[in-house]
C-alpha cells in the first residue's frame, strides 16, 4: 500500500489520543473534529500523489477535468497541476515527477491544437510560468524554448487601448484585466532574473505600472478584476482572491530585482486588505468559497504568492506573525475538516468535506495550500 493511502487515513487511526499541539486559534474538540500535530511533509507528499493518482492521464499526457472520469481538456489548469508536481520536487529536492513532466510537455500542446499558444493571454501566461519552472528543475532546454515562444506571443497582446496593458484575449483587445497582466509581469520578471535580458525587465516594470495605475486601489490595496469590458472604460468590481494573489506576486518579483521598498509595501497592503476583507474572507477567517470550475483555482493562486510573501526575508516580523496565523488556520482547517481523506479530495470551502467528485481546479487549490504548508514547514515557519 502506498504512503498516500496511509497518511490520508491517519486521522482515523490516531483518534482522540493523538499528541496535542499549541495553536494560534482555539481548536477545541467540542465540534467533533479530531485534531493532532500534522506532519506537513507527509501531508504535502500524499496530497500531490493523490492529485496525480486521481486526475492524471499518463497515456495522453494531461490532467482530466475531474476525478470521476470526465476527460474534458481544459488548458489553463494544466499549468497549475504541473506547478503542484514541481512544488513537490522542489520541496523534496527530487525529480520524482520527471516522467510526468515529459508526458505533460507532449500531451498538453497535442490537446491544445498543436502548440502551447492559446486564444487567452492569461492562460498562456500560466503555462509559460510552469514551463519556466520546469526548466529550473530539469535544465531541459525544451521547457525554456517553449516558455520563450509563448512569451513572444503574449507581448503581442499589449496595445494602447486604456493607455496600455495586455488584453484578456485575442478577440477582445480592448478589455484589459488583472489576470492577463499580473502573471505577465511575474513571467517577464522571472525571465529577466534567469537570463538578464533588460527588455524583459522593462516589460515587467511597464506592465506593473499600468496595472497599479488602472486596477489598484491606492487607499485600500484592493486589486480590481478588469476594465473596459463593454467598451466604456468602466472598472469591473468583481472580488476575487486570484487578483490579490497575482498582484502580490508581481510586486514581490520586482522587489526582488530592484529592492525598491515601494513594491514590498504594495504587496503588504494588498495582503492586509485581503486578510481583513469581509468580501474575500469568511467570518471564521478562512479564504472565501469561490466554487468549483475556474473559481476553484482562485484561492490556490492567492496562496502561492502569499506564501512567497511569507518567505520574503524583508517582511517585518510582526507582519509575518500575523500572516502565519492566518495561513496556519486555513491549512489546518482544510486538513482537519475540508479533506476527504479516504479519496484524497479537497473541497471548495476549506471547512467542508467534499463529495466523491471534485473538479481539477478545486483539487489543485487544496494541493497548493498543503504543498505551501510543506514548504513553510521545511523553512521552519510552520
Amino acid at each position: 500500500m502506498k504512503k498516500y493511502f496511509i497518511f490520508f487515513g491517519l486521522a482515523a487511526l490516531l483518534g482522540t489520543g493523538a499528541c496535542k499541539k499549541k495553536y494560534d486559534y482555539d481548536f477545541s474538540t467540542s465540534d467533533g473534529v479530531i485534531r493532532y500535530a500534522i506532519n506537513w511533509q507527509a501531508a504535502a507528499d500524499s496530497s500531490t500523489e493523490f492529485l496525480v493518482k486521481n486526475y492524471w492521464n499518463s497515456a495522453a499526457g494531461y490532467f482530466y477535468k475531474d476525478n470521476s472520469g470526465d476527460n474534458t481538456f481544459n488548458y489553463w489548469p494544466q499549468a497549475h497541476a504541473l506547478d503542484v508536481m514541481l512544488d513537490a520536487d522542489v520541496r523534496n529536492g527530487t525529480k520524482k515527477y520527471a516522467v510526468e513532466y515529459d508526458q505533460w510537455f507532449a500531451g498538453v500542446p497535442a490537446k491544445n491544437g498543436g502548440s502551447f499558444l492559446n486564444h487567452f493571454y492569461d492562460d498562456m501566461e500560466w503555462n509559460a510560468l510552469a514551463l519556466l519552472r520546469a526548466f529550473d528543475v530539469t535544465s531541459d532546454i525544451k521547457f525554456k524554448d517553449a516558455a520563450g515562444t509563448v512569451w513572444t506571443d503574449i507581448k503581442g497582446g499589449w496595445n494602447t487601448v486604456q493607455d496600455g496593458g495586455i488584453a484578456w484575449n485575442k478577440s477582445e483587445t480592448g478589455y484589459k484585466n488583472t489576470p492577463a497582466n499580473a502573471p505577465a509581469c511575474i513571467l517577464a520578471a522571472r525571465l529577466y532574473t534567469r537570463f538578464s535580458n533588460a527588455d524583459d525587465l522593462n516589460w515587467a516594470k511597464n506592465i506593473y505600472s499600468w496595472l497599479k495605475g488602472h486596477l489598484y486601489d491606492e487607499g485600500s490595496g484592493f486589486v480590481y478584476d478588469g476594465m473596459n469590458k463593454n467598451g466604456d472604460g468602466a472598472v469591473d468590481m468583481n472580488v476575487f482572491t486570484y487578483n490579490q494573489g497575482v498582484f502580490i506576486g508581481s510586486a514581490l518579483e520586482l522587489y526582488g530585482i530592484t529592492k525598491d521598498p515601494a513594491y514590498l509595501n504594495d504587496a503588504i497592503k494588498t495582503a492586509d486588505n485581503t486578510l481583513n476583507s469581509a468580501a474575500l474572507t469568511t467570518s471564521d477567517r478562512l479564504l472565501k468559497d469561490e466554487g468549483q470550475g475556474d473559481g476553484g483555482l482562485f484561492k490556490g493562486i492567492f496562496i502561492r504568492y502569499f506564501t512567497q510573501l511569507l518567505l520574503n526575508k524583508d517582511l517585518p516580523d510582526d507582519t509575518r506573525k500575523r500572516y502565519l496565523s492566518f495561513f496556519k488556520l486555513n491549512a489546518e482547517t482544510l486538513w482537519y475538516q475540508g479533506a476527504n481523506k479516504t479519496l484524497g479530495l479537497f473541497g471548495s470551502y476549506w471547512k467542508t468535506v467534499p463529495g466523491t467528485t471534485v473538479d481539477l481546479t478545486t483539487e489543485e487549490s487544496g494541493c497548493m495550500l498543503i504543498e505551501a504548508a510543506g514548504l513553510l514547514n521545511k523553512n521552519k515557519q510552520l
